[in-house]
């Protein structure tokens, strides 16, 4: 029987899940072409209806759910895996593997679950064994995913396995350190899915390439579709699983996804008709023409647009961790974000002065920033600061002489390297950065990278500066916090890894975030959140631009695609009309 400390958790979560929601159900933006009248063009559309054609990204990093680390691969992993609770189309967290609501224990420590009966996609029986194999799989340290650090909340044994146990089949016992309001979250998020252990073994026999066995297609899963077919950096055809545990409710047949960074050809493919529904990748210089359109969709979403430094870079080299933390304040008050969210992309995003984005929960009722005024006016024209950014840079050793017209020359020569994908989003704030970091004589070297090569020189510390983003993976703010660990393989600005002179002494941010994960009030484990973004912005490695918004194109006769707040697209229960 459920006890009364579950009813105040499911409480607290709620509250979580309606800030979460935004204007969720949100129809598609409109606005005035300038005569009175809104734009609403049609495009040509596909009238296969067993089929919907779609673009998420380009070649994805990782199948497997537990090594996945970004959201195009998510909306992939959670299309082809389900685990014990999935997000509706409401942004609500329900069972989905899990027999309804589990028993908790009157301190909120002990979970436990029964599963539905369901089946792998070859036809075999999935237990609760597969659970704590695939979660005690995701926290070892030999698979090296990157968000390990999400299972903190479940205690450990001395050997460091999860306490986590299959009485039998079809029951899955779980202890926790300390009641989490956000544990349900947490069991709908990739990571925690639920992977075929035969093919995972079978493909990394001496345990060097943990995500070898989801590189080909025909590997075993368990969500509404299945990898048929993989042209590499061209297109995925996933195929209707039967043995999916809500087959019947599943209408198409397959998705076709076409694997592209270049949007321009994006878009031409979807006027033509070859795409029905595109996620984000829209020319930044077609939104105006778009809004009003009922295909392009503007949706609120909980995530923040940064710029990043590498805490250990050589353009810190020489300097205080406090010197070097005023040579990144001056840079992120050279950038003028208000000229950014008005000139590349304007979907009414709005200018960030926090790096936990507004609206987003902050566990105890309330809203976290709320109450909280930024770190900075977000709004503030980079021109407007240039003499403050001048004097901080001073103070780092460097010297100027005033042209008289507003912009300086520096002395030494400093030149920066920005990394970036390739987008005409990412392109178009890099060649604005490049030209406020400008102001003040410092040479800005613009480079792309493909993402996956991207991802993996960001997470290596092989850059200087590099764009960046996060989008909530649920409502609270641990997870935009927790992520910054010395030892979490999301930190991409190396805090605490591997320090340099120049760098923050970390372990205070480590021992914060150990706390806030076992803190039970709720209130002071807000105020904990507070003080670790604090001593988070203080660094200035993280150097907030604009806050998410979600944009999506999905065609007329297209219905059923669902997003959720943290931009995870489901398509299993999509339809598609001729017309």
């Amino acid at each position: 029987m459920k006890k009364k400390l579950l009813a105040v958790l499911l409480v607290a979560s709620m509250a979580t899940s309606i800030v979460a929601c935004g204007n969720k159900g949100q129809k598609p933006s409109s606005s005035n072409n300038g005569d009175g009248n809104t734009t609403a063009e049609a495009t040509k559309i596909n009238t296969d209806t067993t089929t919907l054609k779609v673009l998420l990204g380009s070649e994805p990093d990782y199948l497997d759910p537990t090594l996945n680390s970004s959201t195009d691969g998510a909306a992939l992993a959670l299309n082809t895996f389900v685990g014990l609770y999935t997000l509706d189309e409401n942004n609500n967290c329900v069972p989905a593997l899990a027999d309804g609501e589990p028993e908790v224990s009157e301190d909120g420590l002990h979970y436990t679950f029964k599963l539905i009966e369901s089946k792998w996609s070859n036809g075999e029986e999935l237990t609760a064994n597969d659970f704590v194999y695939s979660w005690n799989r995701a926290v070892a340290p030999e698979t090296a995913a990157d968000y390990s650090y999400m299972f903190a909340p479940i205690a450990t044994n001395e050997d460091g396995t999860l306490k986590v146990e299959a009485t039998d089949d079809y029951t899955l016992e779980v202890e926790l350190n300390a009641p989490c309001a956000y544990f349900y979250d947490l069991l709908a998020f990739p990571t925690f899915l639920p992977v075929y252990q035969p093919d995972v073994e079978a493909a990394n026999p001496d345990g060097t390439a943990p995500g070898a066995w989801a590189q080909n297609p025909g590997f075993v899963c368990n969500g509404a579709f299945t990898l048929s077919e993989w042209k590499h950096n061209e297109s995925m055809v996933y195929t209707k699983n039967p043995n999916f545990y809500r087959a019947d409710d599943v209408s198409l047949e397959k998705l076709e996804f076409m694997l592209s960074d270049d949007d321009t050809a994006i878009y031409a493919a979807y006027n033509n008709g070859d795409l029905d529904f595109v996620d984000q990748k829209i020319p930044s210089d077609e939104i105006e023409s778009l809004k009003g359109n009922p295909e392009f969709h503007v949706l609120d979403s909980l995530g923040t647009y940064y710029v990043g430094f590498n805490v250990n870079s050589d353009i810190f080299d020489g300097l205080t961790p406090e010197q070097a933390a005023k040579m990144r304040q001056a840079l992120s008050l050279l950038i003028d974000r208000q000229w950014i969210v008005d000139t590349v992309e304007p979907t009414e995003k709005t200018p960030a002065d926090t790096f936990i984005p507004d609206g987003m929960a902050d566990g105890n009722g309330g809203v976290f920033e709320a109450a909280d005024a930024g770190y900075y006016d977000a709004t503030t024209t980079g021109a407007g600061n240039v003499e403050e950014a001048v004097k901080l840079l001073e103070d780092c050793g460097y010297s100027f002489t005033d042209k008289g017209d507003g912009t300086y020359d520096i002395s030494p020569a400093l030149e920066v390297t920005y990394l970036t994908n390739p987008s005409t989003t990412h392109e178009g704030v890099a060649a604005l950065i490049q030209q406020d970091w400008g102001k003040v004589g410092i040479q800005v070297k613009v480079e792309t990278e493909d993402w996956n090569v991207f991802l993996e020189d960001r997470k290596a510390g092989k850059f200087d500066i590099a764009r960046e983003g996060w989008i909530a993976d649920f409502n609270d703010p641990i997870n935009m916090l927790e992520m910054w660990v010395s030892y979490g393989g999301n930190n991409d600005m190396q805090l605490g890894k591997n320090p340099t002179p120049q760098a923050p002494d970390w372990t205070e941010y480590d021992e914060l975030i150990q706390e806030i994960y076992v803190e039970t009030d709720y209130a002071k484990r807000a105020e904990l959140m507070h003080k670790a973004e604090d001593m988070l912005m203080s660094t200035y490695a993280v150097v907030p631009v604009y806050y998410y918004n979600h944009i999506y194109l999905q065609k007329s006769n297209v219905e059923g695609v669902y997003a959720t707040t943290n931009m995870n697209i489901y398509f299993m229960y999509a339809k598609k009309t001729a017309n």
